[in-house]
């Protein structure tokens, strides 16, 4: 997931991503301020840092830190499900005079390691091979996790569907039996009513 999005100086910007059980999950960003006399954005923002929150669905902090202007964070699971990644700056003007606008490109990379490409180079054929190996070993052990969480999460809809289904009929089956009752009181009320009047 690679983005970039506008916030005010004092202002949280989340995202939300839905993340398999210990899964590495690691964060790229930059931060630009709103240069009114150039009227772009700058490419960096000296003096201005970002708090990084991260919370798992259970609402547990699993990552609270203070970075620069331009930073990698990164955290493992230890749930499945929506984690909420929250970035504000560290400014410390007051509301009312903070009015500087940011760019904030993000960049998140889930179950992936990054290759070291000078580290790769470095080393020789061989070892490259199997360092590259590795990495790919990692990846399918990444994919296999998605798709258990996938099944997971299909199963868990599969029994609320069946669960509805069931409950409709149910009440389908009580509507039939409240309406057939509420036919014979009528049947019986009308047959009573033409006996109290002899008209039967």
């Amino acid at each position: 997931l690679a983005l970039y999005f506008h916030s005010g100086e004092r202002e949280e910007k989340c995202i939300i991503e839905d993340i398999p059980m210990d899964t590495l999950v690691i964060g790229n960003y930059k931060v630009q301020r709103w240069d009114v006399h150039k009227q772009d954005f700058l490419e960096s923002a000296p003096g201005l840092g970002m708090f990084v929150t991260v919370t798992t669905p259970s609402a547990e902090v699993l990552l609270s830190k203070l970075y620069g202007p331009q930073g990698t964070f990164s955290f493992t699971s230890s749930l499945s499900g929506e984690h909420i990644i929250c970035l504000q700056s560290n400014s410390t003007r007051f509301v009312a005079f903070a009015g500087s606008k940011l760019r904030i490109h993000l960049d998140i990379r889930v179950g992936e390691h990054f290759l070291d490409e000078t580290v790769v180079q470095a080393k020789d054929k061989v070892n490259e091979v199997n360092f590259r190996l590795e990495h790919l070993i990692e990846q399918i052990h990444h994919i296999s996790k998605e798709q258990n969480y996938e099944r997971e999460r299909e199963e868990k809809f599969r029994k609320t569907s069946e669960e509805t289904n069931s409950n409709i009929l149910w009440w389908a089956i009580v509507q039939t039996l409240i309406l057939i009752s509420i036919g014979i009181w009528q049947i019986k009320s009308l047959r009573d009513f033409f006996i109290s009047k002899k008209l039967v």
